[in-house]
């Protein structure tokens, strides 16, 4: 004769709560990380975008080739005088029309304290044209494309 067996309900073990816990955790920072980013369009997924960006990122600079081997070379000549520095993520956002703002934040290391300079410009994408919007973003613009400045005292 057969003994009877009573069957207990099947209990997860530790490593499928472990797995369970782990995919969590990881839909959790995706989640995180997609909420707290910065605002603005994705270049890649607006063509007209991304057009803004590398007209801005191309554009010619005062002391070099193009406005972004100019924030590397600033970021060089930082790092080169013993301090750190960090190059922000480039924003683009869609102001009207045929009108973008092409935004990166440049960090570096003071005496005491970190600061930001921010670089700003606008770009007309029907004429091509890319302005400055901030007064770093101008410094870094040939002289013939920079706002006038006020007059020194």
């Amino acid at each position: 004769m057969e003994a009877q067996t009573e069957q207990t309900p099947a209990r997860p073990s530790f490593i499928t709560i472990l797995h369970y816990a782990v995919a969590a955790l990881l839909f959790i920072g995706i989640a995180g990380y997609w909420y707290l980013q910065p605002g603005g369009i994705s270049p890649i997924s607006d063509p007209r975008a991304a057009k803004a960006m590398a007209l801005v990122q191309t554009h010619q600079a005062h002391q070099a080739p193009t406005l972004l081997q100019a924030l590397n070379q600033l970021a060089q000549t930082v790092e080169d005088r013993g301090k750190g520095v960090r190059i922000g993520e480039w924003t683009v956002e869609h102001l009207q029309d045929d009108y973008y703002k092409v935004q990166v934040w440049v960090r570096e290391e003071g005496f005491r304290q970190w600061f930001e300079r921010d670089f700003a410009w606008q770009v007309d994408l029907n004429k091509g044209r890319v302005m400055p919007l901030s007064d770093f973003a101008a410094q870094l613009m040939p002289r013939g494309e920079r706002p006038p400045q006020p007059p020194e005292p």
